[in-house]
């Protein structure tokens, strides 16, 4: 792409993909009851996304707040052209999800050695070989699976993580396994916009027929202009979370993913067609104080759209009405 070209979508096609009520809803503190996590499916379903990740098939005792997985993978009502993916941490997680309909299967494995261990109590070596026993599921049943390589971008513990860590990565993925969907994720939020750039080029001049997904957190405030550097490296498919959902356990206090709704605002303005309903994904924004108990960072949803305004104060009127010749 020329340079500045970023900055005129026109009418490029980008793909967004809803994580929050599995990357979000598992941060939360309460437990969202389980019909209004299927109606918040539901109507993320109507908004235009292109894929939704509905739950995560883990221990309850890990993550309770997701606990009730099978009963909202059956419950949500899907649309035709949406995908409906589960996070899964191993065969046993693979076989629930696959049993309730899930489409695809995306399974987690760090970058990095120390939060693989913090993160899945599984070195890397064991998430690998967790990976491949799902695969010898998936595939037989025609689910594909998507790897999400978190701290692609940088380690809470260990700080950088070199590209060439993450390329080794990729083609373990891609070339070994014939992986063909793989997400590079900013888990903690340490991505800045020409490392983004750098390594989203490199995956696709490599692998120019992987469907890569960036996944990014706005920790620092660098989350819309991560989003814009993959762009113009070439990326097309984005996870988002309605609201800015979610959080980061070794980032105290930090927001969570980039907000849907918010980047959906923005690449319309510049031109973008995200194939999103603006309108109804802010409706479904709106429910969420309600169910997770507090505000949440999404920006649109508080300060409204760009061109909604607001009716002049009376004083103005007045001050016009004195004015000579008013």
């Amino acid at each position: 792409m020329s340079p500045g070209s970023v900055w005129q979508g026109r009418g490029r096609r980008l793909q967004m993909q809803e994580v929050g009520p599995r990357d979000g809803l598992q941060a939360e503190a309460v437990f969202v009851p389980t019909a209004d996590k299927i109606a918040l499916i539901d109507a993320l379903s109507a908004t235009g996304v292109a894929k939704i990740e509905v739950t995560a098939f883990v221990s309850p005792r890990a993550v309770p707040a997701l606990a009730d997985a099978e009963a909202v993978m059956r419950g949500i009502q899907r649309q035709p052209g949406v995908v409906y993916s589960a996070l899964v941490p191993n065969a046993r997680g693979a076989e629930r999800a696959l049993a309730a309909g899930a489409d695809e299967l995306n399974l987690v494995l760090s970058a990095s050695e120390s939060h693989n261990l913090s993160n899945l109590r599984m070195t890397q070596a064991q998430s690998f070989r967790a990976l491949v026993e799902v695969l010898a599921l998936a595939g037989p049943a025609g689910v594909p699976v998507n790897v999400s390589l978190s701290c692609s971008f940088g380690c809470p513990m260990e700080g950088e993580v070199a590209a060439e860590a993450v390329l080794a990565w990729c083609g373990r993925f891609i070339d070994e396994l014939g992986l063909r969907r793989l997400a590079l994720c900013d888990t903690t939020g340490m991505a800045h916009p020409a490392q983004v750039a750098e390594r989203t080029a490199a995956v696709l001049a490599r692998w120019p027929q992987t469907e890569l997904t960036l996944h990014f957190h706005n920790t620092r405030g660098m989350g819309l202009s991560n989003l814009l550097a993959a762009i113009d490296a070439g990326a097309s498919r984005f996870d988002a979370a309605l609201g800015g959902l979610g959080g980061c356990p070794y980032a105290p206090g930090a927001t969570g993913n980039i907000c849907t709704e918010d980047v959906v605002h923005a690449l319309e303005l510049m031109g973008y067609d995200t194939g999103c309903d603006l309108t109804a994904l802010l409706a479904a924004a709106a429910r969420l104080p309600a169910l997770v108990g507090h505000e949440l960072p999404g920006a649109v949803l508080r300060a409204g759209r760009r061109l909604d305004l607001h009716p002049r104060p009376g004083s103005v009127d007045a001050i016009c009405q004195a004015a000579p010749g008013g």
